[in-house]
């Protein structure tokens, strides 16, 4: 094979400083929201218990489907994560390998998790002696791994377990570029600076989307082992986001290709920002659905009873009074954001149209408290909208918290109008998150008013934490939020014209 075809992505692990500049602001706009959050529920909650189970059990899953260690069907696959790995749940043709290997994997992955959550909550330090363990333990009923022979032809080889490899890793890509990592001589030092950078690092208190996302490209890079190291890696950097508070790292198989490996081999290219875009991706995911999770579940009366007089208690506490003014003021800074981004585009919009078409922006901010003739209020104008977006995405809107909105119109004949609704409201359980949703609508003097006029536009929330008065550090993603939806709102309008 010639040296075109062979690309080494190992270089010596360092940090480099530029990673402290890369944005975290996926993860950074609700993270104080879910820390509040998850004290309020490690206290009370079964269903938060429940829904740490149920990662852990879709991470043991989809860690194998991903490392091609065996396929299983979507259903199925949701039927193990919320009931449990139990063979009898298989049907014929739900996976391509014996029914009993597939559990031993299975159980293998999902002990190796739950022993990432033991060695945080037993606050044990990160060693090469401890990632070895780690291997051995998710390996445990893996007897092969493969590999090539001095032909270049592919292999089965005894698997070492919880060792260093003694051989080149060497996969070969689709185009036939043979990869090659650390090379096996300096594996042992490799891993020792490993370690030891970040155990700095974590004494620094950088921000622990960086040292996990550095971390986990820094093993992938090093290929310490002969098979398993993705597993591992992911473990790994699942540790080091479950000590900060996070949950454990899962890379589902729809997203293996399109973001996960395309943003390894980007960081291998030394542009790590995508990495850390889908780390912060994956962790804001996990976030939403556990803001969606209720504090009180217990059946006891004593229990429930208990709980709801603390929070009658605490409404008259001063601080609380404080920390809802703040919320106050900066939702009230997010409405006003919005109205400044949107008027813009509007401006801009109509500059464009030259009089082809009409734009105009309505808003009911906050602190509106007008009722309407019909005795609606402003605020409620679009309450079934949003009820019905948040039932599409599938999460808890919270009607008795304030609510505000614009619409965007725009106008191409007496009888023919598309209006873009942005609705801002609460999200979750804790007041302290809110999502900006939108959806578009077709207005025509002609429809039956019992018509449903939303059109298909898939765009999910945009979620923040407004617990601070940091909302400055928010706009970039707002007004990214803002224009992505009336680019598909106006792409929408285009194709059905």
């Amino acid at each position: 094979m010639s040296d075109s075809k062979v690309n080494r992505i190992w270089k010596h692990v360092d940090f480099d400083d530029s990673w402290l500049a890369l944005d975290t602001s996926i993860l950074d706009d609700i993270k104080e929201s879910w820390f509040e959050r998850r004290e309020v529920l490690q206290n009370n909650s079964t269903e938060y218990e429940e829904f740490l189970t149920r990662l852990k059990r879709e991470h043991a899953i989809e860690t194998g489907v991903v490392e091609r260690m065996y396929d299983l069907r979507k259903g199925i696959t949701e039927t193990l994560i919320k009931e449990g790995f139990v063979k009898s749940y298989l049907s014929h043709g739900d996976t391509n390998i014996p029914e009993d290997d597939l559990m031993a994997h299975l159980n293998d992955h999902l002990d190796a998790v739950d022993f990432i959550f033991d060695v945080v909550k037993n606050n044990r330090p990160l060693t090469t002696g401890f990632i070895n363990e780690l291997h051995h333990l998710v390996t445990n009923n893996q007897t092969h791994a493969e590999g090539r022979d001095q032909f270049g032809n592919r292999t089965k080889i005894p698997l070492i377990k919880g060792k260093y490899k003694e051989r080149e890793n060497n996969p070969t890509r689709e185009d036939g570029t043979k990869i090659l990592y650390c090379p096996p001589d300096h594996v042992a030092a490799e891993m020792d600076n490993l370690v030891a950078i970040y155990n700095d690092l974590a004494s620094k208190e950088v921000h622990s989307l960086i040292i996990a996302t550095w971390f986990h490209h820094a093993f992938t890079t090093i290929h310490p082992y002969q098979d398993g190291n993705g597993r591992v890696a992911r473990l790994l950097t699942s540790l080091i986001f479950i000590k900060d508070g996070y949950f454990p790292f899962t890379v589902l198989r729809e997203e293996a290709k399109a973001k996960y490996i395309n943003a390894l081999e980007k960081a291998d290219n030394g542009e790590p920002q995508n990495l850390i875009t889908y780390f912060a991706e994956v962790q804001k995911r996990n976030i939403q659905k556990a803001l969606n999770l209720k504090e009180v579940t217990s059946t006891s009366l004593d229990v429930v009873q208990k709980i709801l007089v603390q929070k009658i208690k605490s409404w008259k506490i001063e601080s609380k009074k404080e920390r809802e003014q703040n919320i106050k003021e900066s939702r009230n800074k997010v409405f006003s954001y919005c109205d400044e981004v949107l008027n813009e585009l509007g401006i801009r919009l109509r500059s464009d149209f030259n009089g082809n078409a009409e734009v105009r922006i309505k808003s009911c901010s906050f602190n509106n408290n007008r009722v309407h003739q019909g005795g609606t209020k402003f605020q409620d104008f679009f309450y079934k909208q949003i009820v019905s977006y948040a039932k599409k995405h599938d999460y808890y809107f919270n009607r008795s918290l304030p609510k505000a909105w614009f619409t965007f119109r725009i106008e191409l004949s007496t009888n023919k109008v598309y209006q873009l609704g942005i609705t801002i409201h609460h999200y979750g359980f804790d007041d302290s998150t809110i999502a900006i949703g939108s959806y578009l609508e077709f207005k025509s003097s002609k429809a039956d008013e019992t018509e449903d006029t939303t059109l298909p536009l898939e765009i999910p929330p945009h979620v923040i934490s407004v617990i601070k008065n940091n909302i400055e550090s928010k706009k970039k993603n707002i007004r990214s939020y803002l224009e992505g939806a009336l680019t598909l709102g106006m792409a929408q309008i285009a194709s059905e014209m």
